[in-house]
């Protein structure tokens, strides 16, 4: 992790002083994981349970939640290297892989958001494409399976340059990469940005422009089945636009323009460091994404919510009957 002591362009030395880390990471962190652990074990578990009547958009939210579920798990060993002032004592192998099970669930998730979009915007613009209609759930998982592939052929190369690494005496966990191979990352980490985030976030501003049109027309206008649609693709525009606004957007712009800083020789280390804050306050909001997704899945899917209030309910009846 680019953490005490990095370099511009290779060229500059220049300590940091991220004292902010040591408390800020570990409490968004905590946070996560008590929360999100649970939520996302629970929607696992639901579409597990109701997996002989999935529909499409059920499918990909449960990749979504095998993805965030996966990354949770991760979390209490960066709660303890945070906590321990950067302190890393879990080997190289770890460091590589905890680094990349962030990026693919970080990337997972916009792609996986994607396709719930996509289905969505088909479902809302075009009800009556025979093409939509025709691609079932075998469709549905082979596209799963693709975004799977691509995820882990986009984040792959974390593995190789993120390492563990010796600063005053302690080792740490590089996140980006080691500092004096800070020139060698910086393509990969734009073409990442632009291949795991910018062309998603197209794609899904194209979706909601054209849900947008549809959603804006006199109810008169539409058929019953549509209006019903109408209410579930308003609360999914709603949350995936909080999941944009508060993990992906602020954290691919500051991660963006914090490797061209670094990048660059002659950067003063008061600036380096500046933008490198910047970009690491917003790291840990990228993972409150794993905490939103499970938010989406319950406000989209009214029989699930359903379900979790009826068992909520049967717990705490007999919960009162037992007292």
């Amino acid at each position: 992790m680019d953490n005490l002591t990095t370099s511009a362009g290779g060229k500059n030395s220049c300590t940091f002083h991220e004292e902010f880390k040591q408390i800020l990471l570990p409490l968004v962190y905590s946070v996560v994981f008590v929360v999100g652990l649970p939520l996302n074990a629970i929607v696992i578990v639901q579409i597990w349970l109701a997996r002989k009547v999935l529909t499409r958009t059920t499918i990909y939210m449960l990749n979504l939640a095998v993805a965030d579920f996966l990354y949770i798990c991760s979390l209490p060993l960066l709660i303890y290297n945070y906590s321990q002032k950067d302190y890393w004592p879990f080997g190289d192998f770890t460091c590589r892989f905890v680094r990349f099970q962030f990026y693919t669930n970080l990337h997972g998730s916009i792609l996986f958001l994607t396709c719930i979009s996509i289905q969505r915007y088909l479902g809302i613009c075009h009800p009556l494409s025979t093409w939509h209609k025709k691609r079932g759930k075998g469709f549905t998982w082979a596209v799963c399976g693709v975004v799977w592939f691509l995820v882990v052929a986009q984040c792959l190369p974390t593995f190789v340059f993120a390492s563990t690494g010796t600063q005053r005496n302690r080792t740490v966990c590089y996140d980006l990469s080691p500092p004096d191979r800070s020139a060698g990352y910086f393509p990969y980490g734009l073409t990442l940005t632009v291949t795991g985030f910018l062309i998603p976030f197209v794609l899904v501003v194209g979706c909601y422009c054209g849900m947008t049109r549809i959603l804006c027309q006199k109810d008169e206008l539409i058929g019953l089945a549509v209006r019903k649609k109408k209410d579930k693709a308003i609360r999914m525009i709603i949350i995936v636009v909080l999941v944009f606004a508060i993990s992906f957007f602020p954290f691919h712009l500051t991660k963006s323009i914090y490797l061209i800083i670094r990048s660059k020789s002659g950067v003063p280390c008061a600036t380096l460091q500046a933008f490198a804050i910047t970009y690491k306050c917003t790291r840990p909001f990228a993972s409150m994404n794993s905490v939103l997704d499970p938010i989406l899945f319950y406000f989209t899917q009214c029989k699930f919510r359903e379900s979790t209030r009826h068992l909520l309910d049967k717990v705490s009846s007999k919960w009162k009957h037992n007292s």
